[in-house]
């Protein structure tokens, strides 16, 4: 197959389109989409969350398949959700006027910006914390920046935060081509820390002291089942905030074809094996070190060899960094870009968001759980809403089509016009669903709060299908191919 022929905007509306939201150049390969899972899964915090889940007191073979599962699910959203943005060569936020209208688009694209904003700022600062341990180990005399503090940060953890903040800027400032090869190196470049790591902590401890179970705790039958089925939800939604603005990456794919082979290697075997090296690390620390250690970063800064460790913390910084772009960075840009095209460019978008995320002071916010468990919480109650009002919406009352010219038209025969703008039913179904969903996620309803991606995907769809008349098969207001005029006339 050949990349998408792009469409004849000339008479696109001003207010619609810009250089950066319009359909792009399509000559990314299987690979780069491989390197941006490898980028997202190969973190500090991928690194915990894939250690954490050999605590739940299940055996391996339990937890590995628990992953799978899980991480199974992830790539058939990411198979989804990429199809659109691969089929026009647009961005998520233009996507999204698809469904919710080329106005009511702001809604999901901002509810996903500002949550990367959050989670930018606190990726940030817990690299610039690890830079500043490292700096604190080999310059002892830096301690004295530490004692003075500035809207709760010591000086030296703002030279850190504002070094590592203007290093991501710099990557992002160079454009989609630098992040591209940013996020080829940095993803690979873990593996070769990890591998290494595993092994020397296979030398140091050796094998017989390596455990694939973690966990204090035991457990068996129905209650192994239902832990398994907890942890193949907390995997997917572990992925959900990524891979809801995928489509900011496929966009650039030549094929469907490229995009799925990325998913499958970038997901299942990539995930599974990072999993793998993860717990024969975190096991080995125990025998090692006297204790178990769930953090990298305090695993490679105890190696006997400086060079070795300076190295090892360099590379993982770099993988922080990488998530961050890709994860916490790209999807602001574009969503912030979508409200005003044009005013607001792809770089200006992001540095919004970047100036944004000191603003929130993430310190603050990662020092505090409840603050940062009502910010993040309330908005991440929509994100699993927003993929169901999309998926039902372009694969079953649009059947998988979707007009690129449409998307740029502000006409009021525009085929994604609906009223002023806006289509008010997926609006309504994605509110309704979020407010059930923040219930769910704030109350002590036990272990259902994990499932609340799920639970406000499939409500938000059946509420769609309800509002917009699709399960009554009212073509009138259902059917987005149905220009607004003849729409009126039909109802």
């Amino acid at each position: 197959m050949t990349p998408q022929t792009p469409p004849d905007l000339s008479n696109a509306s001003k207010r619609l389109i810009n250089e950066d939201l319009a359909p792009c150049e399509q000559n990314w390969s299987w690979y780069n989409i491989f390197s941006f899972w490898m980028s997202d899964v190969h973190s500090v915090g991928g690194y915990v969350f894939a250690a954490s889940l050999f605590t739940l007191g299940l055996a391996s073979w339990q937890i590995l398949v628990s992953m799978l599962v899980g991480i199974l699910v992830v790539q058939v959203f990411a198979n989804l959700i990429s199809r659109p943005s691969q089929q026009t060569g647009v961005p998520f936020p233009v996507v999204c006027r698809q469904s919710f209208g080329i106005h009511g688009a702001n809604i999901p694209a901002i509810i996903r910006g500002l949550i990367a904003v959050v989670w930018y700022g606190i990726q940030t600062y817990l690299a610039a914390h690890a830079l500043m341990l490292v700096l604190l180990r080999y310059v002892p005399s830096l301690e004295g920046l530490t004692e003075t503090q500035l809207f709760g940060l010591s000086q030296l953890g703002w030279y850190c935060f504002l070094f590592m903040w203007v290093l991501q800027a710099l990557v992002f400032w160079w454009g989609m081509n630098a992040v591209r090869r940013f996020i080829d190196f940095a993803g690979p470049a873990v593996y070769v820390v990890m591998f290494a790591l595993a092994g020397w902590i296979v030398w140091q401890a050796g094998w017989d002291n390596i455990s694939f179970t973690l966990g204090s705790k035991t457990l068996s039958g129905s209650d192994a089942l239902w832990q398994m089925v907890i942890a193949a939800a907390l995997v997917a939604g572990y992925f959900a905030g990524p891979t809801l603005n995928f489509g900011d990456f496929s966009r650039y794919c030549a094929t469907p074809g490229d995009v799925k082979r990325g998913n499958f290697w970038g997901l299942p075997v990539n995930f599974l094996l990072f999993a793998v090296i993860t717990v024969v690390v975190v096991s080995g620390t125990q025998p090692i070190f006297g204790e178990m250690l769930h953090d990298p970063m305090e695993t490679v800064a105890r190696i006997d060899n400086g060079v070795a460790a300076a190295l090892g913390i360099l590379t993982l910084v770099l993988a922080t960094i990488g998530i961050n772009i890709v994860a916490n960075f790209v999807s602001p840009a574009f969503d912030f870009s979508n409200v005003a095209p044009s005013r607001i460019s792809w770089r200006m978008g992001g540095m919004l968001a970047a100036i944004g995320s000191i603003f929130i002071t993430p310190w603050n916010l990662f020092n505090n759980p409840e603050i940062i468990q009502y910010t993040v919480g309330i908005l991440a109650a929509a994100i699993g809403p927003v993929y169901g009002v999309i998926l039902f919406d372009h694969y079953l009352v649009n059947k998988g089509g979707i007009n690129a010219k449409a998307l740029f038209t502000d006409s009021t025969e525009g085929e994604y016009f609906f009223e002023k703008g806006v289509n008010v039913a997926a609006v309504k179904a994605l509110l309704v669903s979020s407010a059930v969903t923040l219930i769910i996620s704030f109350l002590p309803l036990g272990d259902i709060t994990h499932f609340t991606l799920f639970i406000g995907g499939l409500m938000a769809a059946g509420l769609y299908g309800i509002f917009s008349g699709y399960w009554l098969g009212d073509a009138a207001s259902a059917r987005i191919y149905v220009p607004a005029g003849v729409r009126q006339k039909m109802s």
